[in-house]
């Protein structure tokens, strides 16, 4: 369901959330590069003694995926300045929004700072409530109207790399903490249990592209930085220290749905309402 929403006049309410969401995704993406080790210090896949390199568990993706981080918050930079410009001051699409994306920059910054630590209990729980932040954001996508279409092309597309990413990652947290926490194989062993973790992910872009098939520009990003994520994952256990072909299939598999799911989606939706 599609909600619209009346145009009001800019507020002094609305002109605080501009400046503060853009002075905040300032000091988060800066903090995030800072703590990832983009100007020096220690990298992400070397904090945690090592938890969440590359070949620490066949769940990880292989280092050339991380990449995506660089367009991810060249699209949150962007997004901060649109949302900060005069006329879109009363757009109720970042009235709905902002604050939210400002959560999520922030929320990754505080993961950045946990992982530091080499608190990776920490380090799962944060991920999750960040990854409830950009579920969120994209209900209210979904449901809300496109406005003005660079603002909504730059929102819709950011959050949904960005959910699509962390969804991933948050994937590879969870099994660097259970590694970490040396929990055992559990029956399954560790292919059996990333096969297992590959299929959910595989269910959960599929979820993602029904629910939002309404709003491709939303869910078509999502499944592509699911299908990158998951594709990475199959190259590093395909080739490399840590070779898994049982699970390099999976996860091959799993990206070829991720990114389909959502033209799918937004196909057969569009052909069952040009039929009603």
């Amino acid at each position: 369901m599609t909600t619209t929403t009346a145009v009001q006049p800019t507020t002094s309410r609305d002109r605080v959330r501009q400046v503060t969401v853009l002075l905040g995704a300032v000091v988060a993406i800066g903090g995030a590069a800072v703590g990832s080790g983009a100007f020096g210090g220690q990298a992400i896949a070397d904090a945690a003694d090592g938890a969440l390199s590359a070949t620490a568990t066949p769940l990880a993706p292989d280092s050339p995926a991380f990449s995506i981080w660089s367009l991810i918050y060249l699209g949150l930079a962007v997004f901060a300045v649109v949302q900060a410009l005069p006329r879109h001051g009363a757009d109720p699409r970042l009235r709905a929004v902002s604050w939210w994306v400002l959560a999520s920059m922030l929320l990754n910054a505080v993961w950045i700072g946990v992982v530091q630590a080499g608190a990776l209990s920490a380090s799962v729980l944060v991920i999750l409530v960040l990854l409830a932040v950009l579920s969120l954001l994209l209900v209210r996508l979904t449901r809300i109207d496109h406005t003005r279409p660079v603002a909504s092309v730059v929102t819709d597309t950011t959050v949904g790399l960005y959910l699509g990413w962390v969804s991933v990652a948050a994937l590879a947290n969870i099994a660097a903490f259970l590694a970490d926490a040396e929990v055992g194989d559990l029956g399954l062993g560790a292919t059996g249990w990333s096969v297992v973790v590959l299929a959910l992910a595989a269910v959960l872009s599929v979820a993602y592209a029904v629910f939002g098939r309404r709003r491709p520009t939303v869910v078509v990003p999502v499944g592509l930085a699911m299908a990158w994520g998951l594709a990475w994952i199959a190259i590093g256990r395909h080739d490399g220290p840590l070779v898994d072909d049982t699970v390099a299939v999976a996860a091959a598999v799993a990206a070829g749905v991720a990114l389909l799911a959502p033209i799918v989606a937004t196909v057969v939706d569009r052909l069952r309402r040009g039929a009603r």
